[in-house]
């Protein structure tokens, strides 16, 4: 099935409209010597036969010489080679005066016309040849820059992957331990986000599966801390369908759960997430211990490097993050700009 592309389409009539734009100028600009008003001038059947030259002329300038003569800094073979069509032009004009005009050709009058005309014919041509090939130019690029944030962020997607598997098996570890009852149903919710961080994580998704994702994991690790861990959380989903990159939010709720347990004596986690306009608000606190932080594994920062990274790669200049550590609590809080699905 053929996809019509908005953006292609767009370019394609800007160009059309562009070559409009010129070719107005340049035949409006043959009239400028026309002394004749009736409807039997003949200088329009001449005008007519001139401009068909000077569309040669300009389309000549604009994929020959430009791209094999000014590009390359040849510039005095460019200017004869101008000079020698501008006495070509002459010579056609001064054959085709004598032929479709009832008056004897004035050689300085026409100079003077098709001097203004061929330069009016030349500058155009080139200004459109280098815009438009700086515009091509700036295309590459840009899409060279698309191609490698893509790259970047697949690269950035696939760094949770292995840190959420890691956090999985702890869960069903803890489980089996505890012989729990609980462990087929909280099994098959592990599926059910494993499923989603693997198939859904190629592109942008709605907020809300964001936010059933987030709660069915702060369930999770409520049932397996129990009421070893104090934890509060409120995940307001808006009803508005935004979408939101895919597991941004989940590292600073990871990390909470990884730095605020162990040797932390009644350990609090808050989450608190809610919307208001198009701006999403998402905090994130607990408490730490510096001596068991020491202790942990040394990949623990690249989930906040990570979200970092992507926020800067995906919402530049939409995103507000502050990351404290206050007497003995870690706070983290995101305001993000939304996107309207």
């Amino acid at each position: 099935m053929t996809v019509s592309n908005p953006q292609w389409r767009s370019k394609k009539w800007g160009k059309v409209a562009i070559h409009i734009s010129i070719w107005t100028v340049i035949i409006l600009s043959n009239y400028i010597f026309d002394d004749g008003n009736d409807k039997d001038n003949p200088y329009r059947t001449l005008n007519v036969a001139t401009n068909i030259f000077r569309a040669g002329i300009f389309y000549l300038n604009a994929e020959l010489l430009v791209p094999m003569l000014i590009y390359r800094k040849k510039y005095m073979i460019y200017f004869f080679s101008l000079l020698a069509l501008f006495l070509i032009m002459m010579l056609f004009h001064g054959t085709l005066f004598p032929l479709l005009v009832d008056r004897n050709f004035n050689f300085y009058r026409s100079s003077a016309h098709n001097l203004l005309a061929f330069l009016i014919t030349i500058s155009a041509s080139t200004a459109y040849k280098t815009v438009s090939d700086k515009s091509k130019e700036d295309d590459k690029i840009n899409e060279k820059q698309k191609e490698n944030l893509k790259s970047e962020v697949s690269f950035l997607r696939s760094q949770i992957s292995p840190h959420f598997i890691f956090n999985v098996l702890n869960n069903i570890v803890a489980l089996v331990r505890l012989k729990s009852e609980e462990l087929e149903p909280t099994v098959m919710k592990l599926s059910t986000l494993m499923q989603y961080m693997l198939y859904e994580t190629d592109r942008k998704v709605f907020l809300s599966e964001e936010i059933k994702y987030l709660q069915d994991f702060i369930d999770l690790q409520k049932q397996r801390f129990g009421d070893f861990i104090n934890i509060t959380s409120t995940l307001e989903t808006p009803p508005t369908p935004f979408i939101i990159e895919p597991m941004l939010l989940i590292p600073f709720v990871e990390n909470a759960f990884k730095h605020g347990v162990g040797l932390i004596e009644d350990p609090v986690i808050h989450i608190d997430l809610h919307c208001h306009g198009h701006k999403l608000y998402f905090n994130v606190h607990n408490q730490y211990n510096k001596e068991d932080n020491e202790q942990k594994d040394k990949t623990s920062g690249i989930g906040l490097a990570n979200v970092r990274r992507r926020l800067s790669l995906l919402y530049p200049g939409k995103h507000n993050l502050v990351i404290n550590k206050i007497d003995g609590y870690f706070y983290v809080a995101l305001e993000l700009e939304l996107e309207y699905a």
